[in-house]
C-alpha cells in the first residue's frame, strides 16, 4: 500500500537525518496504540497531545504522517489536525506535507489543495527545510500499489500552483517531468498554464507548450483550442488565429460561444472594429452559437474606435436578431457620447435603455454626472443626481464625489456638505476623496477656516489625509496670503511621514513667488535633490508672478538650450510677461518673446488662439503690424478661429483707438463693446480690408449678448444670414444665451428648432444654454 510505502520512506529519512521535534522528555504517545483506529475525532489533537500542564510532548515527522493517514476518511479533520501541529510550533516536511496532499487529492478537495501547494511554493526554502522537487520525488514515489488519477491530480495542481504566482519554468518543467514519469498531464491545467502564460504576454511558450503536448499525444479540448486562438490575436497572427477553427474542424472539436468571441475580441484589440462587425454579420447567417456578450464586444470595439454611429447600430441588429441588450452594452456607447462630451446623445440612450426595463447602474450614472460637470452643467449634475436618487438605484462614493464636486463649484458648499451627510445615511462611508473635495471647494471661496475645521473631522473620524488633501490646503493658504502657514503644513506633511510630491512643491514655489517671496521660492527649489521639468516650470511661472521677467526668461532660455522644453501652462505665462512688458519698454522683450514663441512651435508645441492673441497684441502694442497681421493670417492657416479679444487687438493696431486691455482674456469677454459698437467695429474692419467671416460675426453676437445689447445681436445675426454667411452652432447658441438673458424663452425655442430645421445640430452648450434659461424662468 502507498500509505505503508510512505511511512517506511519516511522513518527511513528520519533516521538518516535524525530528524526529531522533542518538545519534552515523556512521549504522550506512549498513551495511544501505535496503530490509531479510523475512527478519529476533532478532541484527538486535544486527547494525545495536551497534558495537564497544556504541553506537547514528544512528535515526530513518523507519528504526525500516521495521525494523518488515520484521519484520511475526514480530510477536514486531517487538514485541521495539520494546521494545529503547525501552530504548536511543529514544522511540517516533506513526508508531512505529501501525506495531506494525498488525502486532499482522493477527496477531489482542490481548491484546499491548491491552498497548500501554493503555501509551499511561496515559503522560502530554509522555511521549509526541502525542496519542491523532493515533494515531487515522494508524490511520484507514492504511486506504486494504487490508482494514479488522485497523484495526477496533485502534481497537476502543483504545476497550477507554479503558474499562478508566475513560475513559468518550473510550471513548464513539472508539467513534463509528470508526462515523462508515465503520468498523463491533466488537461485543465494544462489550459490553465496556457492560459496565464498568454495572459503575461509571453505568447510564444503557450505556442510551444501547445505543439508539444500535441506531439506527446494530449488531445486539445475546446478551451485548449480557445486559448491559442487568443495566443495568436495577441501576437497580431489574426489570420492563424482564424485557422485555429479549421483544425478544430478536423479534430472533430466544435467551436463554443467562448471561441467566436474570443476571435472579436482579437480583432477588436487591433482596432478591426469593421471586421469583426462584418464577421459577426456572417456568423448570424450561419446559426454559430453566440451570445449577447459578442455583440457586446463589438459594441464596445466601434465605441473605443469613436465610431459611435456603428456602435448604435449594432445595438438596434442584435434586437432585431432576438438578443436582448443589457446594461453592459448600453454603457460601452453612452461612456463613449460622454468622453466625447455627447452628453445630449448620452442622456437619449439612457432614456433608451430605461425604457425598455433595462436598470441603469452608478457606472453609468457616474459617466453621465461627470460629462455633465466637464462641460460646464453644474446645476444640471445636481438635479440628475437627485433624479437618479428618488430612483432607487445604487449610488456609489464616485457618483457622490461628482455631485459634491459640482455643489462646491456652485459656491453650495452647505448642500455639498448635506450630500456628505447623506452618504453615512445610505451606509456609505466617505472616504479621504469626498472630504479633500470639500475641502478644496472651502478654499476656492476663500473659507479656510470652514477647509481647516473640516480636514480636522475628518483627522477625528479616523482618516489619514494624503498628500493631495495637504496640497489643496497649501495652496488655500496662499491664496489667502498665508505663506507661513502653508510652509508650516509642508513640514507637518514630512512629520506625518509623507512624501511630498513635485506638485507639491510646485504649489509651494509659485505661492512664496505670488507673494513676493522669491528668495524663499528659490531656496525650496534649490533644496530639492531631484528637480523635474515640473519643478523648473513653476519657478519659471513664479518669477512672472513676481514681474521679475527678466529671470523666468533667463531661467525659460537656459533650459531650452540644454533641450527641455517647459509645459505649456507656463511658457503662456512668460510670453504674455514679456509682450506686456514690450509695451511699455523697448522691443527687446517683443524679440525675446517671438524667439520664444518660434521655438515653441518648432519645439512641437502647437499655440492655440490665446498664444496668438498674446503675440499679437504685443506687436500692435508695439505698432508692429505687418507682424501682428502676418501670424493672424498664419493662426487661420492653423484652423485656429481668432475670437473676439483677436479681432479687438488688431483693430486697436489699425485704427489708433484708445481701447486698453489690462490681459488677454479667453472668455471672448466684452471688450470692443465697452468702446466701439459692434457696427462701427464691423466698419472699421471693412476699411481696412480685413476679413469679415463667419468667426467675426460670430464673435461680435456673442459679445453683444453678453453686454445685453440683444437688439444688436439679432441684427448682427440677421445681417450675417443676409450676406450668405451660414451660422453655425456657436453663432446660434450665442442668440439663445441672449434671448434667454432677457427672459424671451419662447425665441430661444423658436431658435433651437430653427437651426435644426436648417441643419444645424444644437450641441450640449446649446441645450445647456436653453435649460438654464428655462429653469430661471420657471423660478421667476
Amino acid at each position: 500500500m502507498w500509505f505503508s510505502r510512505l511511512g517506511l520512506v519516511a522513518h527511513i529519512k528520519l533516521l538518516k537525518n535524525n530528524r526529531f521535534y522533542r518538545f519534552n522528555s515523556i512521549s504522550a504517545l506512549a498513551c495511544v496504540p501505535s496503530s490509531y483506529s479510523d475512527e478519529l475525532t476533532a478532541n484527538t489533537y486535544d486527547t494525545i497531545f495536551v497534558g495537564d500542564n497544556d504541553k506537547l510532548y514528544e512528535l515526530n515527522s513518523c507519528k504526525v504522517v500516521e495521525i494523518l493517514i488515520n484521519s484520511r476518511k475526514d480530510p477536514g479533520l486531517a487538514l485541521l489536525l495539520f494546521r494545529k501541529f503547525e501552530a504548536r510550533g511543529f514544522k511540517h516536511d516533506v513526508e508531512t506535507y505529501s501525506a495531506l496532499i494525498k488525502i486532499l487529492s482522493n477527496w477531489g478537495m482542490n481548491v484546499k489543495l491548491d491552498t497548500i501547494l501554493l503555501e509551499v511554493i511561496q515559503s522560502k526554502e530554509e522555511n521549509l527545510g526541502f525542496e519542491v522537487s523532493e515533494l515531487f520525488d515522494v508524490l511520484v514515489e507514492g504511486l506504486d500499489g494504487e490508482g494514479p488519477d488522485a497523484l495526477v491530480w496533485a502534481l497537476n495542481a502543483l504545476v497550477k500552483a507554479y503558474a499562478t504566482v508566475g513560475m513559468f519554468d518550473e510550471a513548464i518543467d513539472t508539467l513534463f517531468k509528470t508526462s515523462r514519469s508515465g503520468f498523463g498531464s491533466c488537461l485543465l491545467s494544462c489550459n490553465y498554464l496556457m492560459n496565464q502564460l498568454v495572459n503575461c504576454e509571453k505568447t510564444d511558450m503557450a505556442v510551444a507548450i501547445f505543439m508539444q503536448l500535441k506531439r506527446l499525444g494530449l488531445e486539445p479540448n475546446v478551451y485548449t483550442y480557445t486559448i491559442i486562438m487568443k495566443a495568436y490575436c495577441k501576437q497580431g497572427s489574426l489570420e492563424k488565429a482564424f485557422n485555429v477553427f479549421e483544425e478544430m474542424e478536423n479534430a472533430g472539436v466544435a467551436p463554443n460561444v467562448f471561441s467566436y468571441t474570443t476571435y472579436l475580441e482579437g480583432l477588436c484589440f487591433h482596432k478591426r472594429a469593421d471586421l469583426a462587425y462584418k464577421l459577426l454579420q456572417v456568423w448570424i447567417g450561419t446559426n454559430v452559437p453566440l451570445d449577447v456578450y459578442a455583440f457586446t464586444v463589438v459594441i464596445r470595439c466601434f465605441s473605443n474606435e469613436k465610431k459611435l454611429k456603428e456602435a448604435e447600430t449594432v445595438l438596434i441588429e442584435m434586437e432585431q436578431h432576438g438578443f436582448a441588450p443589457d446594461a453592459v452594452c448600453y454603457e460601452a456607447i453612452i461612456r463613449a457620447h460622454c468622453k466625447a462630451g455627447n452628453i445630449l446623445q448620452a442622456l437619449d440612450l439612457h432614456h433608451d435603455m430605461e425604457s425598455k426595463g433595462i436598470k441603469t447602474n452608478c457606472f453609468i450614472v457616474s459617466s453621465i454626472l461627470k460629462c455633465l460637470c466637464q462641460t460646464g452643467m453644474l446645476s444640471e449634475v445636481v438635479e440628475q443626481f437627485n433624479i437618479f436618487k428618488k430612483s432607487g438605484i445604487f449610488l456609489d462614493k464616485v457618483v457622490y464625489n461628482i455631485a459634491i464636486e459640482a455643489l462646491c463649484e456652485l459656491g453650495k458648499m452647505e448642500e455639498a456638505i448635506d450630500f456628505l451627510n447623506d452618504m453615512k445615511g445610505e451606509k456609505i462611508e466617505p472616504d479621504v476623496v469626498h472630504y479633500t473635495t470639500l475641502i478644496h471647494g472651502y478654499c476656492s471661496q476663500g473659507r479656510l477656516t470652514d477647509a481647516v475645521k473640516l480636514f480636522e473631522k475628518m483627522i477625528d473620524g479616523g482618516l489619514n489625509p494624503d498628500i493631495v488633501t495637504y496640497d489643496v490646503l497649501i495652496g488655500g493658504c496662499f491664496k489667502n496670503g498665508l505663506a507661513e502657514e502653508a510652509l508650516k503644513l509642508l513640514n507637518h506633511v514630512k512629520e506625518q511621514g509623507l512624501i511630498p510630491t513635485s506638485s507639491t512643491y510646485n504649489l509651494i514655489i509659485k505661492g512664496l513667488c505670488s507673494t513676493g517671496k522669491v528668495e524663499e521660492a528659490e531656496a525650496v527649489f534649490n533644496s530639492l535633490e531631484e528637480k523635474n521639468l515640473d519643478n523648473y516650470a513653476a519657478l519659471v511661472h513664479g518669477y512672472c508672478e513676481s514681474n521679475n521677467t527678466k529671470s523666468a526668461y533667463e531661467l525659460f532660455w537656459k533650459l531650452f538650450k540644454k533641450g527641455f522644453l517647459i509645459n505649456k501652462d507656463s511658457c503662456v505665462k512668460l510670453l504674455s510677461s514679456l509682450c506686456m512688458e514690450a509695451s511699455f519698454c523697448d522691443a527687446g522683450d517683443m524679440m525675446k518673446a517671438r524667439l520664444i514663441f518660434d521655438n515653441l512651435v518648432g519645439g512641437g508645441l502647437n499655440p492655440d488662439v490665446i498664444i496668438y492673441t498674446i503675440m499679437i497684441n504685443g506687436y500692435c502694442k508695439r505698432n508692429s503690424l505687418k507682424e501682428a497681421y502676418s501670424l493672424f493670417e498664419e493662426m487661420k492657416e492653423r484652423g485656429l478661429r481668432p475670437d473676439i479679444i483677436t479681432y479687438t487687438v488688431l483693430l486697436d493696431g489699425h485704427s489708433k483707438t484708445n481701447l486698453k486691455m489690462s490681459q488677454i482674456r479667453s472668455d471672448a469677454g466684452s471688450i470692443a463693446s465697452e468702446k466701439i459698437d459692434a457696427f462701427t467695429f464691423l466698419s472699421l474692419m471693412k476699411e481696412m480690408d480685413m476679413p469679415v467671416d463667419a468667426t467675426c460675426y460670430t464673435a461680435l453676437i456673442d459679445s453683444c449678448c453678453k453686454s445685453d445689447k440683444l437688439c444688436d445681436a439679432i441684427r448682427l445675426f440677421d445681417e450675417m444670414v443676409n450676406i450668405g454667411l451660414e451660422p453655425d452652432t456657436v453663432a446660434y447658441t450665442a442668440l439663445v444665451s441672449g434671448y434667454c438673458r432677457h427672459g424671451q424663452i419662447e425665441k430661444a425655442v423658436n431658435l433651437v428648432n430653427n437651426m435644426t430645421t436648417r441643419g444645424v445640430q444644437p450641441d450640449v452648450h446649446t441645450m445647456s444654454t436653453l435649460h438654464s434659461g428655462i429653469s430661471k424662468a420657471r423660478k421667476l
